[in-house]
């Protein structure tokens, strides 16, 4: 049978708008296929919470002491060597006595002079062959002799260098020949004594977390020397000034230039914390890194903090309702760990929050006089 040239065009014309037409539909579903794979969602959910600061701080014993000379003199012994134990009173070095007890000798020889001299003059006095006057100047001579002594008597003492507390010899001490030389300012360093069974933290806060940092929270640390090993501690002290004290404008060390600076510069508070340490592994000046437990919530509402946006008007989440629509929805939070942040009022448990960013013409704002929030930062 013929065919006539105009239904073969039709029918040409129908099989190819068929083909468009299921070209078009596959090319929609794939669409919404990646549409549907680019939005994910995180549902609201219940969970223990807990809320950290994290700190570096260096470790040292709680009571350390250098000990030092009172007079200047040379090491004659050296009694003690690193890590040896002592205790309070113990005899650990000795210094050149000589000169003092040449010192001390010629005090006691005028001591005994002078009080024969004021013997005398007391039974002149007694008979009436001396005046009052001159038994006064030889009493002040005899007290002065006497007070001589006990200075020379407590410098030869001072040779003899002892332990001031129970603990541990940390550091190699000074050797024998060197010249111990007395002072306040910078005397001799003879040896380094301290108790390493108390042992502390210093860490370094930052002023945005001290806030949130009281006597007696709890904290985790580690160490490099100890992969995997975590020890506790305790917050004991809270420091009421800056690491650099930056707040004494008057202080001798600060200027115009030094203070502008220290404004632009992040502020640092110190934080000591009582170290456990009962299988005695911490060395003093290891590195400590702290994670000080702040706030704990037992049940807590949460959402990932990646969901959680801001803008001018607070807080807020993507909520993707059951049809796929989009709505944001401003909430309040609470405390923040590293992944999560609790969520006090403004979402309900089960649902879900958009974790990825995906712009919709559907969404909402939750709050009648809220705008539309940016994308999220």
């Amino acid at each position: 049978m013929h065919i006539n040239w105009k239904v073969k065009a039709a029918i040409a014309l129908v099989v190819v708008a068929a083909c468009a037409f299921g070209g078009y539909r596959y090319y929609e579903t794939e669409q919404e296929k990646k549409a549907a794979a680019a939005i994910e969602t995180a549902p609201v959910t219940r969970m223990d919470l807990k809320s950290t600061v994290s700190a570096t701080g260096t470790i040292s014993p709680v009571d350390s002491v250098e000990v030092s000379s009172k007079v200047t003199a040379r090491i004659t012994a050296i009694l003690v060597k690193e890590n040896d134990e002592v205790k309070a009173g113990q005899v650990v070095a000795t210094l050149d006595g000589k000169d003092y007890e040449a010192t001390r000798d010629q005090a006691q020889f005028k001591v005994t002079n002078t009080k024969a001299k004021y013997n005398r003059m007391a039974y002149l006095y007694s008979i009436g062959a001396e005046s009052q006057e001159n038994l006064e100047d030889a009493q002040y001579n005899y007290d002065t002799a006497r007070s001589s002594l006990e200075e020379a008597e407590t410098n030869v003492s001072e040779t003899i260098i002892t332990a001031p507390m129970d603990g541990v010899v940390v550091g190699e001490p000074q050797s024998v020949g060197t010249m111990a030389v007395q002072g306040t300012s910078n005397p001799t360093v003879i040896m380094r004594i301290a108790d390493l069974s108390r042992k502390q933290i210093l860490a370094k806060v930052d002023e945005t977390d001290i806030g949130s940092v009281k006597v007696g929270q709890t904290a985790n640390f580690t160490v490099d020397t100890y992969n995997g090993k975590t020890f506790t501690a305790r917050v004991s002290k809270i420091s009421q000034t800056d690491t650099s004290n930056t707040w004494n404008i008057n202080s001798s060390s600060s200027s115009s230039s030094s203070s502008s600076s220290s404004t632009a510069s992040v502020i640092y508070y110190y934080v000591t914390l009582d170290v456990d340490d009962p299988e005695n592994l911490l060395l003093p000046s290891m590195t400590a890194r702290v994670d000080i437990d702040t706030a704990t919530r037992v049940g807590a509402l949460v959402v990932p903090i990646s969901t959680l946006k801001t803008d001018a008007n607070g807080s807020y989440v993507i909520l993707v309702n059951g049809d796929g629509a989009q709505e944001n929805r401003y909430v309040e939070t609470g405390i923040y760990s590293d992944e999560y942040v609790e969520i006090l009022s403004g979402l309900t448990e089960g649902e879900k929050v958009l974790s990825t960013y995906t712009a919709k013409t559907s969404a909402t704002s939750s709050s009648k006089n809220a705008r539309q929030g940016p994308p999220p930062m």
